[in-house]
């Protein structure tokens, strides 16, 4: 937090931080007023809700129907094979997206060439950018994701479940009717903290997708930041850039959090 003054400075290393000019709110409203503001706000909220949107049912569907494996060996090598992609490493990750995608030897282009389609250079493609990325990070979090919600449910009593069953409730309406409600705190927490990041899109597998053909829609703040702080050195500059992000992701924070206390129960606060 101490370094955080050179956002309003024109910081020199050598004059260390006390000593660099005072500049004000300059380097923010150079960033506002900068042409490639609104595409940079406008890639990273569509990547954010994007993935919010698909990747956060998946993990509770995934908990609930792991709960309802009676098989206690099919159950964990279930839970083995959705939890396994999440160990692999970004680089890795990345490596194995474009060797899947490319357009000569990629097995998917492969597969599309058996029904007589012709080669799709997917990651040169701009409009499909944001469903890999989002795609692929859904295949890799959704089993990991789940496990919070397995450790809610089985918090469940199962004398509430005994009780459904001999008032003739089937499996599906006690999965809706105890299951669900049990885990709804749980639900609501999470979501306030996925909202509290929808400004928040890491930068290091945007880099590793990323090129000059799909920059329009993969350029985001987190990567501007890198670019501009680390590659180019404007560390003043890149780091207004930031904590005018960290800041929007504070107030959607505290948002949605005081939605959530006044809808439910359930806040951070």
């Amino acid at each position: 937090m101490y370094g955080v003054q050179i956002a309003f400075r024109n910081f020199v290393a050598t004059k260390g931080f006390w000593n660099s000019q005072w500049v004000g709110l300059s380097h923010f409203i150079r960033f506002f007023k900068s042409y490639y503001f609104w595409t940079l706000i406008r890639n990273t909220v569509a990547i954010s809700v994007y993935s919010l949107v698909l990747g956060f049912p998946l993990p509770i569907i995934l908990a609930l129907a792991l709960n309802e494996i009676k098989n206690g060996k099919f159950k964990k090598i279930t839970q083995t094979v959705t939890y396994a992609p999440y160990f692999i490493s970004v680089v890795v990750m990345c490596g194995m997206i474009i060797a899947f995608l490319s357009p000569t030897t990629g097995i998917v282009n492969k597969m599309l060439g058996l029904f007589g389609i012709e080669p799709i250079a997917f990651l040169s493609n701009s409009s499909m950018f944001r469903s890999i990325y989002v795609l692929s990070g859904v295949w890799q979090n959704t089993g990991w994701g789940s496990i919070i919600y397995l450790a809610a449910l089985s918090g469940v009593s199962m004398e509430l479940h005994e009780a459904a069953i001999v008032e003739g409730a089937s499996r599906l309406q006690r999965i809706i009717h105890i299951n669900i409600p049990h885990i709804v705190p749980t639900m609501t927490i999470l979501l306030i903290l996925s909202a509290g990041g929808i400004m928040s899109v890491g930068h290091e597998k945007i880099l590793l997708l990323q090129n000059a053909l799909n920059g329009e829609t993969s350029e985001v703040i987190s990567t501007y930041v890198y670019k501009v702080g680390l590659v180019n050195a404007q560390y003043s500059f890149s780091t207004a850039v930031g904590l005018f992000n960290s800041v929007v992701n504070l107030i959607l924070l505290a948002i949605v959090n005081l939605f959530a206390a006044k809808v439910g129960e359930t806040s951070l606060w």
